[in-house]
């Protein structure tokens, strides 16, 4: 039985406007300068805390600022986290022929589980096994932890499990638990950044991966 672990920003989720748009929000809060939306695509995929330190000046990256910033990033985006998130386009239909293939479905993100939790059960009702977000005293990808977890969870068999996501980190996750991954090229980031992270193969278009499993 395949096992099929997906990122979920970038990957399953167009999220990046939401996301830019309570950053954006809260650097204006407290008077920073605000970012063009694109640039928010290497700002995300290593949990709030981190993008909050990259959107920050360098010279402003104090513990108490992050923290400040971060309290009205998560007030913000807890209202407005599903604004404008959607899957993208083809996504549905592929988690739809894989469930009805078979494969075992699961999510394993780095955005807090909260937010994880809810995005998934409204865009997708209840189609993924297990969905795993970052949760306090567990590590984030890119260690492996998460997917030994939801492994054991399904009773799977790692030898029959891929990783697929749009970043390195997705790719550095699948190396460090030792499964293979899928690259996505329709999310945050390049084909470039994907190959050199050691991704086993690269899907242009949600369609694709099923070539692949």
């Amino acid at each position: 039985m395949k096992l099929l672990i997906f990122d979920l920003d970038g990957t399953l989720v167009n999220s990046l406007d939401d996301l830019a748009d309570a950053a954006n929000h809260a650097l204006n809060m407290f008077g920073y300068p605000v970012h063009e939306v694109e640039k928010y695509k290497y700002f995300v995929g290593d949990g709030i805390p981190k993008l909050v330190e990259r959107i920050l000046p360098e010279n402003q990256r104090s513990e108490k600022n992050i923290a400040d910033v971060k309290a009205e990033f998560d007030s913000y985006y807890m209202k407005h986290y599903l604004d404008k998130t959607v899957p993208y386009e083809g996504i549905v239909s592929l988690i739809s022929q894989l469930k009805n293939d078979g494969c075992k479905l699961a999510v394993a993100t780095n955005k807090p589980d909260e937010f994880a939790q809810t995005i998934v059960s409204s865009l997708f009702g209840d189609v993924f096994d297990v969905v795993i977000g970052k949760r306090d005293g567990a590590d984030k990808k890119p260690s492996p932890g998460i997917i030994f977890e939801i492994i054991d969870k399904l009773s799977c068999d790692k030898n029959n499990t891929v990783m697929i996501g749009d970043s390195n980190v997705d790719m550095f996750t699948a190396e460090n638990a030792g499964i293979s991954s899928i690259g996505c090229l329709w999310g945050f980031r390049t084909s470039d950044e994907l190959t050199e992270a050691g991704a086993d193969h690269l899907a242009v278009s949600p369609i694709e991966i099923l070539k692949y499993v």
